[in-house]
């Protein structure tokens, strides 16, 4: 009987076990997004920064233009880009984040190297109580899975500084006319500090 007994033990073990091994995946997914967002509410912004995707971002963001760009332009254009988003995108966030209620995340939804993580914020703004649906999507490199980009309201933020800021200074002036300009963005925001 006390055979049995620890058989069946073991058996449950096992069982119960299996959903948990399961799982992690799905929180190693989650665990990037969790990052971002806490780290930006909390003023970690470097750390924030570490969970984002730089390569997966540049070559959306820059199409061709990154293929044909030398390591010392492509390694630029990443930390510029990171800095000037952090610098100008953080600080909005984090005040919205002085309202925050709640945060919940749905189940990542997992293809291959590319994944998704919706999450729904809730807001308690003084003059509006606000339900936001965000969509994270990431993809995974050699590290981990990284945050690419954010939907909000079904729009993409990559897509929007693409076609609004990015494919206008490349058309413009290529690779010289877009780091020119994020030079200069950056010199402007110097006082802003990434902590």
């Amino acid at each position: 009987m006390n055979a049995r007994l620890r058989s069946v033990s073991l058996l449950a073990a096992l069982v119960l076990s299996v959903p948990a091994l399961a799982a992690a995946p799905n929180d190693a997914v989650a665990k990037p997004v969790k990052t971002v967002v806490q780290s930006v509410r909390y003023g970690k912004d470097l750390a924030a920064l570490k969970n984002f995707g730089g390569e997966q971002q540049a070559r959306f963001l820059l199409g061709d233009a990154w293929d044909k760009a030398s390591t010392e332009q492509r390694k630029e254009f990443i930390d510029l880009f990171h800095t000037l988003f952090a610098k100008i995108a953080f600080p909005k966030v984090r005040d919205n984040f002085k309202n925050l209620i709640d945060i919940a995340y749905d189940e990542p939804e997992v293809n291959g190297e590319e994944a998704k993580v919706g999450s729904t914020v809730v807001i308690d703004h003084p003059m509006k109580k606000q339900e936001l649906k965000l969509k994270y999507s990431l993809a995974k490199d050699k590290t981990g899975w990284k945050v690419v980009d954010v939907a909000v309201l079904g729009d993409s933020m990559l897509t929007g500084i693409r076609d609004d800021q990015v494919r206008p200074l490349l058309k413009e002036g290529g690779w010289d006319a877009l780091m020119k300009a994020m030079r200069e963005k950056n010199k402007e925001l110097e006082k802003v500090t990434l902590k």
